[in-house]
């Protein structure tokens, strides 16, 4: 982006000092932002960007010392209704929609609501949402319930709702998290767009690429602590990475052949009408098989058939050479089979349990003494997965909220494993996921494959099942159109097919 923003920050931060629980969640950090800028605040899960969010946004208040400037006002803090009325609007990870309202309902929610208004207009709620959606490009129908639709588009009715109004700074955490790569690309052009017209937006996002392709500058937080602010042009993505953890990451090619190993899945001629068709391939014992491609490939819906979510209409799955049918995923759990959801935050853990309860819910046949769930039982299973899969914790007993995505994703991850399964599909694993905490999971996988346990590895990013597969398919359209060995291919190759 081209330096055409004033020289005069529209926000500025500092000597930002936050403790919860008698630890300090940011030390003297400082932050600016100037209008029509990208700017990016990078850092790992823990390091402290939702808190500084939440403290521009007047849902934390900072020490006594702060030194808060927005458009020209000085602050020792700023509230919610004083961030929200000078125009500053976030897009949380969670997204905070409701489910039941209607596309129109959730986008127009803040500006229809506390107006005074007794007869809802609903003419003038769908005329906002359509133009805000027009906005990102997008076409939804308004009037359809929001549970109707798929993460992908939820976000894209997140991002919506924020643009709706005079925003003067708009906050977008991990906005690109689970859109396609077509979607992604329209998103950034319209991050673009808004920085033009004057906007400042500051991005979050792990996919490190992005940031490097939409910020002008880079905020790097490590362990509540500014570690710099730095220009994105001449930056890298590797060097990002070892300013966020202050370690290097090695990214090298796991693949290997297991042609010698027992087929454990196969699937053959797979198919169900308008999601996927003609779907055939196997999984091998210790394999790792990737499956990539854009949302709306039938990647998902095809997981979900392997696990029971859904029945085929046509073709066959062999389970260790024997045809099975599952009418639920109680069935296919049962036979084996483990599903690590994409969804963490709605289907893959109950974010009001307790991280025991989460870890339990699958595998409950395993812990229980007369009929009732053995104390002793669930408390070494519990804390047999937490030491196996390094999940920092404070109390078994404590809220899986409470936790980090990248713990939270262990935790779902051990949750599946304490079932016992043959086969683990893992559908987009690292969502929300920091990029140390990414290694750290991938290293799991990896460990898990040479342990016996055949994975199928699902994801929107190339790189993920380049690095970390042995062999990856590539799905379109709900077929599978190529398929490719890392040792044989280069990463650019099959990102050229995939997003070309």
């Amino acid at each position: 982006m081209d330096e055409t923003v004033g020289d005069k920050p529209l926000l500025s931060l500092r000597n930002i000092n936050i403790t919860f629980g008698g630890v300090r969640a940011l030390r003297d950090v400082s932050f600016e932002l100037r209008a029509g800028e990208v700017h990016c605040i990078a850092g790992e899960n823990g390091s402290g960007k939702s808190t500084l969010i939440k403290i521009i946004t007047g849902v934390y208040r900072p020490a006594d010392g702060a030194e808060i400037e927005f458009a020209g006002k000085r602050y020792a803090h700023m509230s919610p209704v004083q961030a929200n009325a000078g125009g500053i609007k976030v897009i949380w990870q969670d997204l905070a929609l409701f489910p039941e309202m209607s596309v129109a309902e959730n986008i127009a929610f803040s500006e229809v609501v506390g107006r005074g208004v007794r007869l809802v207009d609903y003419d003038r709620i769908r005329a906002i949402a359509l133009a805000a959606l027009a906005r990102l490009g997008v076409s939804l129908d308004v009037d359809a319930p929001l549970k109707a639709f798929p993460i992908a588009q939820r976000q894209i009715v997140a991002i919506a709702r924020a643009l709706v109004g005079e925003a003067r700074i708009v906050f977008m955490d991990e906005p690109t998290a689970s859109l396609t790569q077509s979607e992604t690309d329209n998103l950034l052009a319209i991050v673009r767009n808004l920085a033009a017209s004057g906007v400042a937006v500051v991005f979050v996002s792990h996919r490190l690429a992005e940031v490097l392709d939409i910020s002008s500058r880079i905020t790097v937080l490590r362990d509540g602590r500014l570690v710099g602010v730095y220009p994105a042009e001449g930056m890298t993505q590797s060097r990002i990475t070892e300013l966020m953890t202050g370690r290097t990451f090695d990214a090298q090619v796991r693949a290997a052949s297991r042609q010698d190993r027992p087929v454990v899945v196969a699937v053959d001629g797979l198919s169900r009408p308008s999601q996927f068709s003609d779907i055939s391939f196997e999984v091998r014992q210790g394999e790792t098989l990737g499956i990539t491609g854009l949302l709306g490939s039938g990647r998902t819906e095809l997981a979900m058939t392997l696990f029971g979510m859904l029945k085929p209409a046509a073709g066959s799955i062999r389970l260790d050479g024997q045809p099975v049918h599952f009418s639920s995923n109680r069935d296919a759990i049962d036979a084996g089979i483990a599903y690590l959801s994409e969804d963490r935050l709605s289907l893959g853990l109950i974010q009001a349990q307790s991280i025991a309860d989460n870890l339990v819910i699958a595998s409950l046949g395993r812990i229980l003494s007369g009929g009732l769930i053995a104390p002793d039982k669930k408390a070494g299973l519990v804390a047999r997965w937490i030491a196996d899969l390094g999940v920092k914790i404070g109390k078994p007993e404590d809220a899986i909220s409470t936790l980090s995505g990248g713990n939270q994703q262990r935790v779902a991850i051990a949750k599946w494993l304490a079932t016992k399964p043959r086969l683990l599909i893992l559908d987009a694993p690292t969502v929300g996921v920091d990029v140390g905490a990414r290694a750290g999971i991938f290293d799991i996988v990896a460990r898990l494959a040479d342990s016996g346990l055949a994975i199928i590895l699902i994801s929107d990013e190339v790189p993920e099942v380049y690095f970390n597969a042995d062999r990856v398919l590539h799905m379109a359209q709900g077929r599978v159109v190529g398929c490719y060995d890392p040792r044989a291919y280069t990463l650019h190759d099959i990102e050229a097919a995939v997003y070309g």
